[in-house]
């Protein structure tokens, strides 16, 4: 058996459900929707999940954590955050301040695992979920100097000529995928809480 382990760009991921307006899609299982792409000759070994915490608007971050939580009742996956920074903008035409915030780190952070994983033979076959043409060259590195191959699974509406070129073989998420892997509405914790599914996902 093949043995995979999948990393998933968490917000390049949101962002594609989100411009195919699929908001029931974000109660995502996912390393439920990893096995639903995955060969018969494949085999999970873990998913890691890369993100980063929205810090406003205040309903925003309470649902992402409450998504998070829920994720962490899950075997085998791991969660690794990045962070947001803020920087002012001045329009040219009314000169009204704004601010402009942009996620970091989350490149950065799968480029390293897939690395390291790959050095280690932790992995045949990484899944990489994202269309983010800047990790072209982590994906180049680990089938040229690990001997892995490394598959992409572009999110929907996601796509980039760069990674296709790049990848040992490519697929294309799609309605089907995400509504197989769901996770239930109601979510348990170890401690007998309940996390339910936000109300403006369903």
């Amino acid at each position: 058996m093949e043995r995979v382990i999948a990393y998933i760009d968490g917000f390049n991921l949101y962002h594609g459900l989100k411009d195919s307006g699929w908001k029931w899609g974000y109660w995502l299982d996912l390393p439920k929707l990893i096995e639903n792409l995955l060969k018969p000759n494949q085999r999970l070994i873990k998913t890691k999940y890369f993100t980063s915490i929205v810090s406003f608007p205040n309903s925003k971050h309470k649902r992402q954590n409450t998504y998070l939580e829920a994720l962490m009742t899950l075997p085998n996956l791991e969660q690794y955050y990045g962070h947001f920074l803020s920087h002012q903008k001045e329009c040219p035409h009314c000169h009204r301040v704004f601010y402009h915030t942009g996620e970091k780190m989350t490149d950065v952070n799968i480029a390293m695992h897939i690395f390291l994983d790959a050095m280690n033979n932790n992995f045949d076959n990484g899944l990489l979920v994202s269309a983010d043409s800047d990790l072209g060259n982590i994906v180049d590195l680990a089938q040229k100097e690990f001997f892995k191959k490394i598959t992409v699974a572009f999110p929907p509406k996601r796509n980039s000529k760069l990674l296709k070129a790049k990848a040992s073989g490519y697929i294309h998420i799609g309605r089907t995928e995400v509504s197989k892997s769901l996770l239930p509405d109601k979510v348990t914790k170890p401690n007998g809480f309940v996390l339910r599914k936000p109300g403006p996902w369903k």
